[in-house]
């Protein structure tokens, strides 16, 4: 029943990131400015990010509630803490003040905070690092899409 308490808070939590994150982007994807970017070919439709964001953050709480229940700690809460401030912030940085460098840093750090949970605390709650994996692909494909447009924009 915790791990269920757990996880449904997890979800609030990383859901209401999400909207946050789209509240703080302005119009961001359908802005002129962001229409105009020359954006890597593999740039999936905009669908897609909706789709993958929604899969990700419920992997994500099921993961964190499972990590919550062996390990709550102050660490980990630090950790999570980070996360969600990079990946809130990120939407803010990139489609309202169109910082892209500023954007790579960002999204460079939340990568790797998520490599970090991955083969560093994973290790508590073992069977369940895999639920990582989206999460941590759709970041290095972000990634690549925010080094692309600083690159040839």
């Amino acid at each position: 029943m915790k791990q269920l308490k757990l996880t449904l808070l997890f979800l609030v939590i990383t859901f209401g990131g999400l909207a946050i994150g789209s509240w703080l982007m302005a119009n961001g994807p359908l802005s002129v400015w962001y229409i105009n970017l020359k954006k890597a070919p593999w740039t999936p439709p905009g669908f897609v990010f909706g789709l993958a964001w929604s899969i990700i953050m419920i992997c994500f709480s099921i993961y964190l509630g499972k990590l919550f229940l062996k390990a709550n700690t102050q660490k980990n809460k630090l950790i999570f803490l980070l996360q969600f401030i990079l990946n809130v912030s990120w939407n803010f940085i990139v489609f309202n003040q169109h910082l892209i460098l500023l954007g790579l840093i960002n999204i460079t750090l939340l990568t790797s905070l998520l490599f970090y949970y991955y083969f560093k605390v994973s290790h508590k709650v073992e069977k369940y690092k895999y639920l990582l994996l989206p999460y941590m692909i759709w970041l290095c494909i972000a990634t690549s899409l925010n080094l692309y447009i600083l690159v040839y924009n």
